[in-house]
């Protein structure tokens, strides 16, 4: 597996975001999730259902 490395000299991908709220268990559980991914790269992504608001971070 390769690290992951910054390189200052190539510019920054188009980053893309979405929030979704995910229900399972035929609608008795549900969760709130955030993804941010790199539009060039399919394997560059992130994603957290640890997020419900950014406010509550701080």
């Amino acid at each position: 597996m390769d690290s992951a490395r910054s390189n200052p000299s190539e510019p920054a991908g188009s980053l893309q975001s979405r929030g979704y709220h995910i229900t399972v268990d035929d609608g008795r559980e549900s969760f709130f999730a955030l993804s941010i991914e790199d539009a060039s790269s399919e394997d560059a992504w992130l994603m957290s259902d640890t997020v419900v608001a950014l406010d509550g971070m701080r």
